[in-house]
């Protein structure tokens, strides 16, 4: 059953989502979907992990960048989401302004395919950098989905930049204390 346009499948009220920037990490997406469950680490082929998207807050954010070459791959988690949280999700990752929906098919580690939907970004500036908060939140959800290191390691090499912003850096950084 589709719920719309932008929208995924439903399977009941549960959505299928794929995690690769910041939300890989549980306790962030938790705080902005409870009923976040992962389902393990999953790829992505013929994408790139790029940190391009243009953030809200002036930053780059992480997007799902479709190179069509058969040698890229991203790792991220799937996680099932209540539907009803959805809206939720679409107003934090900023839908419309910056991100939108798209379909799409991950592989497990035992080379099943399932369905899922992800934000990728239309507002792409490649002169940006991370935060370093950001940042911290992507290689924590990597590291607990227990990515392989030389992803891990990739994700690490992105130069990341200080949050001017003293108490936004503190509160993002306060979820993992």
């Amino acid at each position: 059953m589709a719920v719309g346009p932008r929208c995924s499948k439903v399977i009941g009220k549960v959505m299928n989502y794929f995690a690769f920037g910041s939300n890989m990490s549980v306790k962030r997406l938790r705080e902005r979907v409870p009923s976040a469950t992962a389902r393990g680490a999953y790829r992505l082929l013929r994408h790139d992990l790029r940190f391009h998207k243009q953030g809200m807050d002036g930053s780059a954010k992480c997007d799902a960048f479709y190179t069509g070459s058969e040698w890229d791959v991203i790792h991220g988690v799937l996680y099932t989401i209540n539907s009803e949280e959805k809206p939720v999700l679409d107003q934090a990752e900023g839908l419309g302004l910056g991100y939108e929906l798209k379909e799409v098919s991950v592989v497990s580690g035992q080379g099943s395919a399932i369905s899922a939907f992800l934000y990728y970004a239309t507002h792409i500036d490649p002169s940006l950098q991370p935060f370093s908060w950001y940042k911290q939140h992507v290689l924590v959800g990597a590291r607990e989905a227990q990515l392989p290191m030389e992803y891990q390691a990739k994700i690490e090499a992105i130069e990341a930049i200080h949050d001017a912003d003293h108490k936004r850096d503190q509160l993002q950084r306060a979820l993992y204390l």
